[in-house]
């Protein structure tokens, strides 16, 4: 199986089976607990189906979007992930340049491999930093500072992250604090040399935004769990939030979002944007999707908040219902981290280039010249 053979979310992972060591694998694939709610984050979407419209005008098709007064040529953008470069040694370099080559936003992690200056000098592309409040309060606004200087255009405060998820699968294959590798973990790694020879030529593995700071827990996958334990603050309330914004006074989301009440306190202390998102399923197992809570909070703030669906994306049919039911916007995680693990750039340019052909093709068939075609009319409810 080639890169050329990879023709949609499941070959990507498959390729990507292949190619990681299996406990890498596994922590990009698994979630919390029994993994209910990352398989419901894209059963939901089988919740509705489209209605499309027949002789319609399509003799120009328009795909963009304009998110954190940015224009995307597409309606999706890579949502932010941690410790990226484990995977392929092009890292979050890759991901940022092939969001670039796809004209859409990029996303950088505070967990990242990457700093933020570093991903800042890639291209004027769209970039949004994703910010964790951490119980120093002063590298919270010193990350900060750095973002406006690297002239990033939005931030994103992540608010479902407390405390680390029960990643049972990370459990079974010894990913955790302190490691406990099982004999077959530590065959898997023996098994995938050009992985380690990879891992073993590049630069040194470190948080690169925040190891500056703080040296514990910052220099291996396994101390990153203990890092978002013991650095996170599990105080933070809807005041602090609110400071932030203030400092930033720029385009702001609050990622995590999953209800109403919670979408309008957002709103009401001057976010500019919402993810809804349960982290991938990876935090509170037994949560509800993100495209079930979208209908409801589009509805109480849509017109005072731009709302990206995060969670579940593998089809450009995913997409448009999103659009369809409320969302200005859709964010993908594992869909870009498969095709990195399994080709790098190459790989998540392939991927992007799927999805914005899936779009397309499937505006066309839907009978829509433009997103804003799309509203709730042209879904109907199955399930």
């Amino acid at each position: 199986m080639s890169m050329q053979d990879c023709y949609n979310f499941q070959d990507f992972r498959r390729l990507a089976k292949r190619r990681l060591p299996a406990p890498l694998f596994h922590y990009i694939d698994g979630a919390a607990d029994d993994e209910w709610t990352a398989k419901r984050n894209t059963e939901a979407f089988n919740s509705v189906a489209l209605i499309p419209n027949a002789l319609a005008d399509l003799s120009h098709l328009d795909l963009s979007t304009t998110l954190f007064r940015r224009k995307l040529a597409m309606p999706l953008f890579c949502a932010p992930t941690g410790m990226t470069r484990l995977f392929h040694p092009e890292g979050e370099y890759a991901v940022a340049r092939a969001a670039a080559q796809a004209g859409t936003l990029y996303s950088l992690s505070t967990l990242s491999t990457v700093s933020i200056e570093n991903i800042g000098k890639v291209s004027d592309q769209p970039k949004m930093f994703q910010i964790y409040i951490h119980k120093d309060r002063g590298l919270t606004h010193e990350l900060v500072e750095r973002c406006q200087l690297a002239q990033f255009d939005a931030l994103c405060l992540t608010v479902d992250t407390l405390v680390a998820g029960n990643r049972e699968r990370d459990r079974r294959t010894g990913l955790v604090m302190p490691p406990n590798l099982t004999l077959q973990s530590m065959l898997s790694f023996a098994l995938h040399p050009r992985w380690a020879y990879h891992y073993l030529r590049s630069e040194k593995f470190q948080l690169a935004n925040v190891a500056d700071r703080i040296s514990t827990g910052t220099d291996s996958l396994v101390s990153v769990m203990n890092y978002v334990n013991s650095q996170f603050d599990r105080t933070v309330v809807w005041k602090d939030a609110e400071a932030i914004i203030a400092q930033w006074n720029q385009p702001f989301a609050i990622k995590g979002i999953m209800s109403v009440e919670d979408a309008k306190r957002a709103a009401d202390i001057g976010a500019s944007a919402i993810m809804i998102s349960n982290h991938g399923g990876r935090q509170l197992d037994g949560c509800a999707a993100p495209f079930d809570m979208l209908p409801r909070i589009a509805d109480a703030v849509g017109d005072r908040l731009e709302i990206i669906l995060d969670g579940g994306i593998r089809r450009g049919s995913h997409v448009l219902k999103a659009l369809a039911a409320g969302a200005k916007a859709c964010s993908i995680g594992r869909s870009y981290l498969f095709p990195l693990a399994a080709g790098g750039q190459i790989g998540v340019e392939r991927a992007l280039t799927l999805f914005r052909d899936e779009i397309e093709r499937d505006m066309i068939l839907m009978g829509c010249a433009s997103l804003r075609d799309l509203s709730s009319e042209q879904l109907m409810r199955v399930q």
